[in-house]
């Protein structure tokens, strides 16, 4: 699952942009001020990041700059109402790899997202495995034990988090942000009703449930 990060402070945009990019299959999540949006970019959980250069608190470019300084190489998309070419060659000197001019339409900006995730941009793989498990994430094909396993979007989504994390243990807080969006109920318990239809279908003992702490991929050799 491609996870974008939308740094705004316009409520108004920030409601477009998600509901945009999630129509279109992307996650989303949103940080209203400079501050915030550097900490989660440097999470490294985000696979791009559309970056308002008026945020409060920190700059954009201040948040660009930070993350360039760190030789965080997360592509960053400038959307910005300030439209002077000084202001475009300062955007991209400082590390951004495209701008964006408000207003804008959806279109172009979802044209050039794609533009930033094919592949001569990152490298992609597309066959995620840990022993005889294995996801592609071209077909949406699951296999277990030398089986194909018939695996919901949701259940995908899981499972494509935990093997892209074998032997990393991820909360809850994690696996709900990223499968099921931020904006979901911390509350509710589809965690572990997903976790449970998990295991019914890949085995039971390839996640390992680590008590006060969330769930973890059981790393596994091949053959």
């Amino acid at each position: 699952m491609t996870r974008i990060l939308i740094a705004e402070d316009e409520p108004r945009i920030v409601r477009f942009l998600a509901k945009g990019l999630q129509a279109q299959g992307y996650v989303t999540a949103c940080a209203a001020d400079g501050r915030q949006a550097l900490d989660l970019a440097l999470t490294g959980e985000f696979d791009l990041l559309l970056l308002d250069l008026g945020l409060p608190g920190l700059d954009g470019l201040d948040v660009l700059a930070a993350l360039r300084r760190r030789a965080v190489r997360l592509p960053v998309i400038v959307l910005t109402a300030r439209g002077s070419t000084e202001d475009v060659v300062t955007g991209l000197d400082a590390g951004a790899n495209d701008y964006v001019r408000k207003p804008f339409r959806l279109a172009e900006l979802l044209a050039r997202i794609r533009s930033q995730l094919r592949p001569e941009h990152r490298a992609e793989e597309f066959v995620l495995r840990n022993g005889d498990l294995s996801l592609d994430l071209r077909t949406r094909q699951a296999r277990a034990g030398g089986r194909t396993v018939d695996l919901s979007a949701r259940e995908f989504a899981l499972a494509e988090m935990f093997l892209r994390h074998p032997g990393q243990v991820l909360s809850r807080e994690q696996l709900l942000s990223h499968v099921w969006g931020y904006d979901f109920d911390p509350g509710s318990n589809v965690v572990e009703v997903y976790v449970r239809y998990l295991r019914n279908k890949i085995g039971a003992d390839r996640i390992a449930t680590v008590r006060g702490a969330g769930y973890r991929l059981v790393r596994r050799l091949e053959g």
